[in-house]
This record gives C-alpha cells, structure tokens and sequence, in this order.
C-alpha cells in the first residue's frame, strides 16, 4: 500500500513567538522532523499543507513570515506544497489529485491544530477512500474556552485523538 506522510500547517504562528502559539507545538514538530526523515530514506512522498487567513486575521496571514512553514521542517524541492484556505486540506485544492496521481491509498498526518485543521482533514480522509494513521505525539492543539471554562491543551489533545481514534485513523 504506497503511502505518504501528509503535514498540516507546522507554520511559524503556531510556535512561541508566534501569533497562535499551540501547547507542545516544538515538542510535536521534534517528531514530525524524525517522520520527515524517516520518509525521505525510504522514498516516501512528503505533502505539506500551508494555510493563509484572510489579511484582517491575526495569523497565517499571507506574505507574513508567521504564515510560513517551520525552518526546522521546511519543505526540500522534491516535496510538495498545497496552499489551503480552509480547515479541509481537501476543500478546493489539488490534495485528492495530487495522491491519486501518485497512486497513495494510505495518509500519515501529523501537524497542527489538532482539533481544527487535522481533525477535519482526517475526518474528510474517509470520504475520499484513503487509510489514514495519526501520528498521536506529531500533532498540537491549545485550549479551548467555552461558556467561560477553560479544557486545558491536553484535555483536547486526548479527547480529539481518541475521537478520531475510534473510527477515522489509526493512532501511532
């Protein structure tokens, strides 16, 4: 089953410093660097996702150096490179075609937001007929507030991934 290793937003904001700093976000793009190398040894193909907001937003701005890909990771010119605009790494891109085109039935994800850009990618994954693992520790959230409680970054992480866990990915 040919694969590739599929990486979600790992962009400067999400880093501290940054305009949206996710918790563990360093210790997650540690894991994404060993899976990018890992990958490059055996031939693997490597997609990264690079989101952009609209100019008003606070982050992922175009043009801004927050919206980025990581340095630590950054892109080498046999990877590719698909700009989104919205959660969906399939939504009005060339994802699907650009797999299809390389024949990839499977999907390794890792990246960042955990409860945003890499649940609703690896949710539509089903809909596109591709196995998907989830890298567990490749991946970054923060926390979240509703009805002035605070769940705390690991609360999400947890909840999120043992969602996506029981029907959508496997955990690795």
């Amino acid at each position: 089953m040919k694969e590739a290793l599929l990486i979600i937003d790992v962009q400067n904001d999400y880093f501290p410093g940054g305009a949206n700093p996710q918790h563990r976000a360093l210790e997650a793009e540690a894991v994404i660097r060993k899976w990018i190398d890992d990958s490059r040894k055996i031939g693997r193909p490597i997609i990264y996702m690079q989101h952009f907001n609209g100019p008003e937003d606070s982050f992922f701005r175009p043009g801004a150096e927050g919206a980025e890909i990581s340095p630590r990771i950054a892109p080498m010119p046999e990877d590719k490179v698909i700009v989104k605009y919205a959660p969906n790494s399939f939504l009005n891109t060339e994802l699907d075609s650009y797999l299809k085109s390389l024949h990839v039935e499977k999907l390794i994800v890792c990246g960042m937001m955990t409860h945003m850009c890499v649940d609703t990618t690896v949710r539509s994954t089903m809909d596109y007929g591709y196995k998907v693992d989830l890298i567990a520790d490749g991946c970054a959230t923060r926390d979240l507030v509703i009805g002035g409680i605070t769940i705390p970054a690991e609360t999400v992480q947890k909840t999120y991934l043992a969602s996506l866990g029981c029907v959508f990915a496997t955990l690795i």
